[in-house]
This record gives C-alpha cells, structure tokens and sequence, in this order.
C-alpha cells in the first residue's frame, strides 16, 4: 500500500531545487529520503516524475508518494531505554550522551533505533523508511535529552506537522565558553551547509533556512555563562551553531568551537532538557522535562 501526501508550492520555497523544497514542506523525511524517492520516481510534479535540481514554481502541485516500508534489515539489541512517556502512539525517551539516534556509516549497532526495534518491535512508524523507522526529530549523538518517537504514521505525521508550524516547547539546558552578558535575548539567524566543509553548518544567506533561538541566562562563572536556550526551529546543529556565531561556542563541543579545548567534557554540554506538544491522537498537550544528567552537573561543580 501506497501513502499519498500532495504539497502546493508556496512563495517560501518557490525557486529551490525539488529535493530541497520537499525537504522543506515536510520536515518528517530527511534529504538523503527525499533524493531516493525522486530518484524512484516516487516525487511528482504536476502528476510528472522530474529530476531533484527541478526548480519548482508557484502553485506546483508536488506528489509524494511513500512505498509500504520494506522488512527492516536493522538489528533489534537489548538496550535499556530510559522511557518517560508511553502510550500505543508515541513514547518518550531520554536519551544518553553519547548514544547514535539511527544507524549511519560506523554506528550500525548500539542505537537508539536498535533499542527501539527491541522495546517496540514492529510497532513503529516507517514514514522515514528503514533506516529511521519512528524517528521525528533527532539530537545529536553528544547531546543527551529527551526526544519523540512515534508508534505509527499517523502520530508521526501530526508530530511532524507541529515541528513544521514551530508549534513544539523545545528548551535546552547548555554551558557556553565566555560571558554573555545580556540577560537574555533572540538569535535570528539562518542557517544553511557551511560553505567549505559540508560537513557543518554554519550562518549564511547562501541556500540557507531561517534559524531562531531564544536564550536566558541561569547563571554566570568564571569563563562560562550557564543557558536556558528555546528553539522557534529546529536546524541542524542550531544552538551549537548560534553560540559559536555568537562568539560563545558550547562548552567541549570541539565541531564549532576549539578543538583543543575539551574541557574534561567529551563532547558539547548539551541537554535537551524540556519537551512540549499536543498529542496527535488525543489533542492534549503534554510536557516532560528531564533533570541534568551527571557529565552536566559535574562540569557545573567544577567551574563554579
């Protein structure tokens, strides 16, 4: 069985390539998802299969179609899974520094995915194919928190839809390098791929997506200022990405800031610690917040 989703291109991403502009109108599936399905001939425009550098236009009717999810070749592993919310739709999980979401080249094994296939077996939403089966959104493998997974495709689309609106209550706990010294305050930058190492992202005007972050001081250190960050979008690597522009890269995170400079921290300290949205089955809103994990609280202890 085929799912069917039509789009209508509108003013905010007429003139991008296909595969780009796709990738835009639904945040559920990932590029590298996308080009598969335009190279399947899976994408339409105006019920015609084109290329993905395709420049769409106003008004375009653009036609996914999503092929019934193939048996997952992923293996299941006995992971503990810290849960915080459970239902037959969704489930919340509080995930550990250090722990891949999906599986990619040189983590195949030890996921997040691969805990999820055990604790839920098939019962996971395929709408981001094998590899991301229930993954809505995703943090960074050094990055520890609370992230959404949904049971089924209807839960991941109205998730998606939510993430997509800016409508999610997304907070983060973080340490930065340096003092910042207004109390709080907005970023209001894009973000796009970093135009030397594609790698990264980076802030850019160059094929670039609008990127907001709202930050509050908690408390300031000697050298360090401690964060309370709400994201408005959800771009790659955003809060790393706009405390480096910034000039206040994330405490350990030797990506955007000196990699010379760990601090004792492997990786950046980072920690999605709140996460808010309304239930796509039942509409009531739900809110869970996650303490700091130890790594966090020992760096606090040891700059205070």
């Amino acid at each position: 069985m085929i799912q069917e989703n039509e789009y209508i291109i509108v003013d905010d991403v007429v003139g991008l390539r296909l595969d780009k502009a796709v990738t835009v109108l639904c945040e559920a599936i990932s590029r590298n998802a996308v080009q598969q399905l335009i190279d399947d001939g899976n994408i339409l425009v105006n019920g015609v299969a084109v290329n993905k550098k395709y420049s769409v236009k106003k008004n375009d009717v653009v036609t996914v179609l999503l092929p019934e999810l193939k048996e997952l070749s992923i293996e299941a592993e006995n992971i503990p899974l810290d849960i915080v919310y459970e239902d037959e739709h969704l489930l919340v999980v509080n995930k550990p520094k250090g722990m891949v979401v999906h599986p990619a080249a040189g983590n195949y094994n030890g996921t997040l995915v691969n805990a999820l296939l055990y604790h839920c077996g098939s019962s996971l939403s395929g709408i981001n194919g094998v590899i991301r089966p229930g993954i809505v959104h995703r943090i960074d493998k050094d990055t520890s928190g609370l992230l959404i997974v949904a049971k089924n495709d209807t839960a991941h689309k109205g998730l998606a839809e939510q993430i997509k609106d800016h409508s999610f209550t997304r907070e983060y706990k973080t340490v930065v390098v340096g003092n910042v010294k207004d109390n709080e305050g907005t970023i209001d930058a894009p973000i796009g791929r970093h135009p030397k190492d594609r790698k990264k992202q980076a802030v850019t005007d160059k094929n670039s997506r609008n990127a907001v972050s709202h930050f509050e001081v908690i408390e300031r250190y000697n050298g360090f200022t401690f964060l309370k960050v709400r994201l408005e979008t959800g771009r790659t690597h955003q809060i790393r990405v706009h405390m480096a522009y910034r000039g206040t890269p994330v405490a350990g995170d030797v990506v955007y800031g000196n990699p010379k400079k760990t601090y004792g921290l492997q990786g950046q300290c980072l920690h999605a610690a709140t996460i808010g949205f309304i239930h796509p089955v039942t509409k009531e809103y739900l809110e869970f917040t996650s303490d700091l994990p130890d790594y966090f609280t020992d760096f606090i202890r040891r700059i205070s």
